[in-house]
């Protein structure tokens, strides 16, 4: 008898259990969590709109549902970076350039539910789906305007009309562009071409300077050489001088010698004037 008791107590409990199991399976399956760094789609599964829309709302925190009727899916709204694979795309003058795009972006909590009815597909699908076609569509449009040289001129605004072109596509679809970036990669010719450029650039930069210091270095030896006459010609004029003083002084030194090697120390008895007076002081 107390087996028996003890037997259907066991299956009491095991009953209470296997319940309590069940209705946590049941809460588990008919409840989820969406936390604010998401926005759930809470659908119904076999249900249409009059417009043949998808039946569904945007729903967040504990989300309480029926799982054979009704689904919720969540997208995250934080900001998504995806770095793609480069792709070729061609200007109108036909030259091939590599393009190697980064997109910073988020998904506009209001227009999820549009997102979702849509493309009914994860967020990284959508990425490498439909994001990367409106980008290549955006970069092949606009590469379409620019020839080559155009393009390597003036790639910050050719850059800005793809973003441009991007943000529309985008926008409208319920994704907002936080960064786009991009290397533009030139054909090899194309990049050999500018590189022989730049180098004769270089080239004659390089011999205009030597021209520029060559012109300066003539003047600086002009100006020495000018100097070095001048300064000449002052030392020749003072020394001309200095000769002709001498010169002067000598001669009349000469002329009073001879004077007095001539004299006969007689004095002469009359000197015009009609005075007596010598032609030399004597003592």
């Amino acid at each position: 008898m107390a087996n028996n008791v003890n037997m259907t107590s066991y299956r009491g409990v095991l009953g209470v259990v296997v319940a309590i199991v069940a209705v946590i399976a049941l809460c588990a399956a008919c409840c989820t969590v969406v936390d604010t760094s998401e926005v759930g789609i809470k659908f119904k599964k076999f249900s249409l709109t009059d417009q043949g829309k998808l039946d569904a709302v945007p729903v967040t925190g504990w989300v309480f549902f029926n799982p054979v009727t009704t689904s919720v899916y969540s997208y995250p709204v934080y900001v998504q970076r995806v770095d793609y694979s480069p792709f070729t795309v061609t200007t109108k003058d036909a030259a091939v350039f590599s393009m190697d795009p980064v997109l910073a972006f988020r998904l506009n909590r209001d227009k999820a539910v549009d997102v979702f009815a849509k493309y009914r597909k994860p967020l990284r699908d959508i990425e490498e789906g439909y994001m990367r076609t409106v980008i290549y569509d955006a970069y092949r449009i606009t590469a379409n305007k620019y020839t080559s040289d155009e393009l390597m001129a003036s790639r910050a605004q050719f850059e800005a009309e793809v973003r441009l072109m991007l943000e529309r596509s985008l926008n409208d679809e319920g994704f907002l562009v936080e960064e786009f970036t991009s290397q533009i990669t030139p054909p090899v010719s194309l990049s050999k071409a500018i590189e022989a450029k730049n180098q004769a650039i270089q080239e004659a930069l390089k011999a205009e300077n030597l021209v520029k210091q060559a012109e300066a270095n003539a003047k600086i030896a002009i100006a020495q050489a000018e100097g070095e006459a001048k300064a000449l010609r002052i030392k020749a004029d003072g020394e001309a001088y200095y000769n002709r003083t001498v010169a002067a002084s000598l001669n009349e030194l000469l002329v009073r010698q001879d004077a007095i090697e001539k004299w006969d120390g007689k004095l002469p008895t009359y000197m015009a004037g009609g005075s007596s007076v010598p032609f030399i002081n004597v003592k």
